[in-house]
């Protein structure tokens, strides 16, 4: 049984077609999430970015958009040829 407001990671969604990475980023600051999402288009193709309100007062953002690591921007597509995976395949215990 999982803690409350979380969901069971058995009834997480299918994962994105290949190639492609959903991104969830949660912070206290709207600008935060979006400073962190425009690093990430400027570094792949990615979709149109979603963002909700989260928190006591909905203070928070949680913003969703999903990149495309196969249309990847230099230097990121030299650095991720050369980079390799941890390999550990392990979620960390908070993850949904």
């Amino acid at each position: 049984m999982g803690r409350p407001g979380r969901r069971d990671p058995a009834e997480a969604p299918e994962p994105p077609s290949a190639g492609n990475v959903d991104v969830r980023l949660v912070a206290s600051s709207p600008e935060a999430t979006r400073q962190v999402a425009e690093v990430l288009r400027r570094c792949f193709a990615s979709s149109e970015q979603r963002s909700y309100p989260v928190g006591t007062g909905a203070a928070g953002t949680r913003l969703h958009l999903t990149v495309d690591t196969a249309r990847a921007a230099e230097p990121v597509r030299s650095w991720l040829v050369t980079s390799g995976s941890s390999g550990n395949g392990r979620a960390h215990t908070d993850e949904i």
